[in-house]
This record gives C-alpha cells, sequence and structure tokens, in this order.
C-alpha cells in the first residue's frame, strides 16, 4: 500500500497532506484527553502501535509504485476510535520511511489518508454497526478489520489512478487496473488479518474483559463475573 517516494506528481503529493492535516491534529488532541484521562491505557497504545508498524512492514510486491501487506490500524482504530489511529499512523510510516526505505516523505501525506485516515474510520464504523445488528464480537473484530484492509487498499488504489489515469479510460480503467492487480495479494492478506485480529482481540478479552468493557467494546452481558 505505500506508495513509495517521489512516485506522485508534486502537487497530488501536496493535496493528499493537506487532506491529512486536519485530521492528524485532532487526532493528537483527542488521544491526548483519552490518555489524560486514562494513563492506564498507555500500554495498550504501545502494543496498537507496534502492531500496526510490525503487520505493515511486511510487505509483498504489487502494484509498481506500491506494494500489498497487512495494515493493522483496525486494531488500534477498535481500541482508541479512529482519529487516534491518524497521529499514530504518521509516527509509523515516516519510521518505515526513514528506517526501511518503505513508502516516503513526500508520499507520507498520501500514505497517512489510506492507512491511517480511512482504514481507521471504516474499521470502527463496521465494528460498530455489526455490533448494533447483534453480531458476535469475534464476528464484528474479523468484519472490521478485513473492511479496513480492503479499503485501505481501494483508495491507494483511486489515490494512483488520479495521479495516472488511463490514456483511453480516465480514471475508472486505471482504477479498476490498480484495484484487480492488488485484489491479487491484498484479498488473502486482508482475511489473514481479520482472523489475527480476532485471536489478539480474544485473548483481551479472556485475560482483561473489564477494560474492553469500559472501551465499550464489550456488551455487560458479554463479561463473565
Amino acid at each position: 500500500m505505500h506508495i513509495m517516494e517521489g512516485f506522485l506528481p508534486a502537487d497530488h503529493a501536496i493535496g493528499w497532506s493537506l487532506a491529512s492535516a486536519p485530521v492528524v491534529a485532532y487526532g493528537v488532541y483527542s488521544l491526548g484527553q483519552k490518555v489524560r484521562k486514562h494513563p492506564e491505557y498507555r500500554m495498550l497504545l504501545g502494543v496498537a502501535a507496534a502492531f500496526t508498524f510490525i503487520l505493515s512492514a511486511l510487505k509483498i510486491p504489487s502494484v509498481t509504485g506500491s506494494c500489498s501487506h497487512p495494515t493493522g490500524t483496525g486494531f488500534g482504530a477498535l481500541l482508541f476510535g479512529p482519529t487516534a489511529m491518524a497521529p499514530v499512523g504518521l509516527v509509523v510510516l515516516l519510521f518505515q520511511a526513514l528506517l526501511l526505505a518503505h513508502g516516503g516523505i513526500t508520499t507520507l501525506g498520501a500514505n497517512i489518508f489510506s492507512m491511517a485516515i480511512v482504514g481507521p474510520f471504516v474499521a470502527y464504523s463496521v465494528f460498530r454497526l455489526a455490533r448494533i445488528f447483534r453480531l458476535p464480537f469475534g464476528m464484528a473484530v474479523f468484519l472490521a478489520t478485513f473492511s479496513a484492509n480492503l479499503m485501505t487498499y481501494l483508495t491507494t488504489s483511486a489515490q494512483l489512478a488520479l495521479a495516472f489515469p488511463d490514456p483511453v479510460g480516465g480514471f475508472v480503467a486505471s482504477f479498476a487496473k490498480f484495484a484487480s492487480i492488488f485484489a491479487l495479494t491484498q484479498l488473502p492478506l486482508a482475511f489473514i488479518e481479520g482472523l489475527l485480529s480476532v485471536l489478539i482481540f480474544n485473548a483481551l478479552k479472556r485475560f482483561n474483559p473489564q477494560e474492553l468493557r469500559k472501551m465499550k467494546l464489550l456488551q455487560p452481558r458479554e463479561v463473565q463475573p
């Protein structure tokens, strides 16, 4: 998903940075409020950041100028809300660009928008919707993290299609080309990320159910006394 350094035209790189900046700024504010109110969340926030860093560093070559990998941002979005993952994603993507040459500085805004904004908002929305329809906790986690992964890649496909439209078919033909190539690797990766997230949340549910209930992830009836 990480679009490589220098791959986007300058006006696109600036545009995506401007689009991401307000969400990152609000994310810093909301995350600070949350940690000040619940300092005990710091360790869990570190786990969410590490989970995102490790999963999103496991890259597989895919579309020219980008790659495929799990994202890990859906996990943190369910715990801390979607805006919290914007600053977390900024730190993760910045370190990956500087230390691993994975992504880039000029494409940082575009990568934040797809992985740390769209993905987390989709994860949070799908999870809440699934819980409204009373789906089991594990099913809701799977659908949320699976959907977040896929929507991240559809967003990257749209970003690449906007920058490099097909000479004949324009944006739509270019989007279809990028998305279909991504799908070969991304569908199984999204499935794996969904299963992995369920395993980790089941472990949290087993060993720290009260914390998940306090975060409004579990219903009182799902927490055993």
